[in-house]
């Protein structure tokens, strides 16, 4: 029963998808434009950018077009799956294919194109994205969009609402996007955090999520009135959260500690850059210096 529950939760149902997914659609088809126009421009553009992206706007259109989709609002593991997918697993695809640059690159800067570029150059410069991406956001929305959103049962208002899931996955998208954008981007960013900043978010993430995992898994009642029946005989609420916990603990702790070594390493790897960096700089000037001297042996008198 629940095998085929699952199973007919998997497949695509057009009747049930998100506009969410026709954003995908369509982030994907410009993204693969500009591309195109960088190819015919022949201008390098690494093909993994173009495979992350598409990659990730296919997720989008599939977790938000599957037939899950239409039973988020009955089943809150379906909809914490929808979450974690959201805010991270999605965003690093989308992130990693840079399309900042691809659109800095590709648009031309004539007519409707250099509106355009100036739009983004001003939207990079505006206070409000600085803010954005000051370290201390990124931990603020994962409490809020956990703990905050769920153990306050104000996702059973929101999802209450006619285009309450709509929002929420909306939100959850965006969310993540920004979270991750000083972890994942290779854009020219309008803040740049520190490594150990980085790595602090990430830390305080996993944490977050190991605790609102482990109170759903841990439950032996109903927390969310949303949520207190499901449509399912063989799947009743209780078992429903601790199945949202045991995706939050496995679904949702992969992409967090794939990020914890990455920034590990991309924070090694600018260390071995900057060592050798001063090393060159530190033998440029120890032959000055040398040189210094033996100019100075010329000139003395024999």
């Amino acid at each position: 029963m629940v095998n085929d529950m699952v199973g007919d939760m998997l497949r695509i149902d057009l009747t049930v998808a998100s506009p969410l997914a026709l954003v995908g659609a369509f982030a994907a088809i410009v993204y693969l434009s500009g591309d195109l126009r960088m190819r015919v421009l022949r201008r390098r553009w690494h093909p993994m950018r173009t495979v992350s992206f598409v990659l990730g706007c296919a997720t989008l259109i599939y977790v938000t077009s599957a037939a899950g989709n239409g039973q988020a609002d009955v089943l809150v593991s379906v909809l914490v799956f929808q979450q974690i997918t959201l805010m991270t697993v999605i965003p690093p695809l989308l992130l990693l294919g840079s399309p900042g640059t691809l659109l800095l690159r590709a648009t031309p800067h004539r007519g409707v194109g250099r509106v355009v570029l100036r739009a983004a150059h001003g939207a990079r410069r505006a206070p409000l994205a600085r803010a954005l991406l000051h370290p201390l956001v990124a931990p603020t929305v994962v409490i809020a969009l956990f703990p905050g959103l769920y153990f306050t049962d104000l996702v059973s208002a929101v999802i209450g609402l006619p285009f309450g899931h709509e929002l929420l996955l909306a939100v959850f998208l965006l969310a993540g996007i920004i979270a991750g954008a000083p972890l994942w981007s290779n854009d020219p960013l309008p803040r740049s955090p520190s490594y150990v900043a980085r790595l602090a978010d990430v830390v305080v993430e996993i944490q977050v999520h190991a605790a609102f995992g482990l109170v759903l898994l841990l439950s032996g009642s109903a927390l969310f009135s949303a949520y207190s029946q499901t449509p399912f005989p063989d799947v009743p609420a209780t078992v429903d959260q601790s199945i949202a916990g045991m995706l939050v603990w496995t679904y949702g702790e992969l992409p967090l500690l794939i990020v914890l070594v990455v920034t590990l390493s991309r924070w090694r790897s600018r260390d071995i850059r900057l060592s050798r960096r001063n090393d060159v700089q530190e033998e440029v000037e120890r032959q000055r210096y040398n040189d210094y001297l033996a100019s100075l042996q010329r000139q003395s008198p024999s």
